[in-house]
């Protein structure tokens, strides 16, 4: 029974030291940018909705190309690596990922939507 629970708490810490080390990685690879911030800086830059295509459909931010997350390692180069990359998803987490990956492939001016489309309320366009 003893054994049991130390074998419970080694897993909780271990989890728990990976989630910490991932908000670390993601803190130093990706800036969240406030609504106010992101609208200041995404017209100069590369503004990329990483959700899937029938999420696109459904309302995105004024000027944005839709790459999807799960498209992303086949299409990453259609991102210039010399410009910065405003990245937004639905609440944060994919774009989060995408960033992750976008650095490990060069990409270093990488800024995402704090909160996602989810908290965006500016303007929107739909199909």
């Amino acid at each position: 029974m003893l054994e049991t629970l130390y074998i419970i708490i080694a897993i909780l810490v271990v989890l728990l030291v990976y989630a910490g080390i991932s908000a670390y990685r993601l803190k130093k690879t990706v800036t969240n940018l406030t609504q106010e911030q992101f609208i200041e800086g995404y017209r100069k830059a590369q503004l990329i909705d990483v959700r899937e295509p029938k999420e696109f459909d459904g309302g995105h931010i004024l000027g944005a190309r839709n790459i999807p997350s799960s498209q992303l390692r086949q299409r990453h180069k259609e991102i210039r690596p010399d410009k910065p990359v405003y990245l937004y998803c639905g609440n944060g987490a994919r774009s989060g990922r995408a960033a992750m990956f976008l650095k490990k492939k060069g990409y270093t001016q990488l800024n995402q939507l704090q909160g996602g489309f989810k908290s965006w309320t500016g303007k929107i366009k739909s199909k």
